[in-house]
């Protein structure tokens, strides 16, 4: 599925008064974050900008074609079950092509007046490496010159790419995607994992062949940014990040950008930071990894990160418990399995874990805190405020199930009329 054909299989509230990309898209989008906004009418500009695509976990599940409770385990059967990469000779991401690159012709918002500049963040990076295949993963990145951009790589998958190709590695930039590939490209996964196929699995895509290089791209991207990451430095930042504050400034690659392809009429899709966006982007696909770690030692049910944590430093897990040692057991996988969270509860089945007053509830009536809490003193997250330059922060899980051999009867929760 195009992003075109999923914003006609919802009601986008459609924006026809025209806007600056300097802060006034960012302020209309943090207006209406519960719907995805078209801007048809962009200051200076040719292109529509789209945003909010991804604020609702129902967005991903109407996008993907399943139920909302059915997210977690899609997610994890299309990691395990990867789909086929299709490749076609023509794409409509290629029904425009410049040679003659000006990133300034795009229109990448600025979201908050205390940022380096504009920013593309919801830009798809795509890379190859001869022994894993293809990588896509999200970075944001920063326009510095008509054919320049600096971009935060992190050191995850990317990185290791840069790194076994000698420092310089070509790289397609796809803007413009449906939910599905959009939720592929943010999976956390294992090197090994192609997140090409994975979205493959989710949507059913086609790929098509980049104009300057073998990589492969979405045919139906909107935007496609071909170029090469150089071993280039400069500063990157600073730039509001999802726990709602400030990311540091450090030293980033540049990327050289060669070409530029596009759809007629081209949507430029904008992710506003720090959104409820941002956070089901970054936390959802790191539930379904929780989930198979918990799985593997006792019987997992649910996973959440929650809209409190950021979708990113507090979660809530969901057992049924057999046996007296699963809370612990499933509080210990589900930090080895997410190192960047901070607090984790575990709940019995009968807890709503998308209601966190019944989390409450179950902390407030099973959890007794010389018994039943775990603390860690280790690395976490580089995004928690709160941590110094090594990393190292306290993480505390709570088990809040219902003590093992105790009178279930005592624990039940019971409402009004039953």
């Amino acid at each position: 599925m195009s992003l075109r054909d999923f914003l006609k299989k919802i009601d986008p509230l459609v924006f026809g008064k025209e806007v600056d990309p300097y802060l006034e898209i960012a302020q209309v989008l943090q207006g209406n974050c519960d719907r995805v906004v078209l801007f048809e009418n962009v200051l200076d500009s040719a292109y529509s900008v789209v945003g909010n695509v991804c604020c609702s976990r129902e967005n991903f599940a109407r996008a993907i074609g399943v139920e909302k409770k059915d997210l977690l385990e899609t997610i994890s059967n299309a990691i395990d079950n990867p789909g086929k990469i299709d490749v076609v000779e023509d794409g409509v991401c290629q029904e425009v092509v410049e040679n003659d690159v000006d990133l300034s012709k795009i229109p990448v918002p600025t979201y908050t007046s205390g940022d380096m500049g504009p920013y593309i963040t919801a830009g798809v990076f795509i890379v190859k490496d001869k022994e894993y295949g293809f990588n896509a993963s999200f970075h944001r990145a920063s326009p510095v010159s008509e054919n320049e951009l600096v971009a935060r790589i992190c050191h995850r998958n990317l990185f290791k790419y840069i790194e076994r190709a000698g420092g310089e590695l070509d790289v397609a930039i796809c803007i413009g995607l449906d939910p599905s590939v959009l939720l592929s490209a943010a999976i956390a996964a294992d090197i090994s994992v192609n997140e090409l196929s994975v979205a493959s699995a989710l949507g059913g895509l086609e790929f098509v062949e980049c104009k300057t290089s073998d990589l492969l791209v979405p045919a139906d991207s909107e935007i496609v940014l071909e170029g090469k990451i150089t071993k280039k430095r400069c500063s990157e930042g600073p730039f509001l990040d999802i726990t709602r504050t400030y990311d540091s400034v450090r030293e980033e690659p540049v990327i050289e950008i060669n070409c530029i392809t596009h759809r007629k009429n081209p949507i430029y899709q904008a992710l506003l930071p720090a959104s409820r966006e941002h956070e089901l982007l970054m936390g959802m696909p790191r539930e379904p990894v929780i989930y198979k770690a918990v799985g593997e030692v006792c019987s997992c049910r649910n996973v959440l990160l929650t809209h409190g944590g950021c979708s990113w430093l507090h979660g809530v897990v969901q057992i049924e418990k057999k046996h007296s040692g699963d809370g612990k057991k499933a509080l210990d996988a589900a930090m080895c399995a997410h190192p960047s969270m901070k607090h984790v509860v575990v709940v019995d089945e009968d807890i709503d874990i998308y209601d966190l007053g019944e989390v409450e509830w179950a902390i407030a009536t099973r959890f007794q805190a010389g018994l039943d809490m775990v603390m860690k003193h280790e690395q976490g997250s580089s995004l928690d405020p709160c941590v110094g330059e090594d990393r190292v922060t306290y993480k505390l899980g709570l088990d809040a199930t219902i003590p093992f051999g105790k009178s279930v009867d005592k624990f039940r929760k019971m409402n009004v009329g039953e």
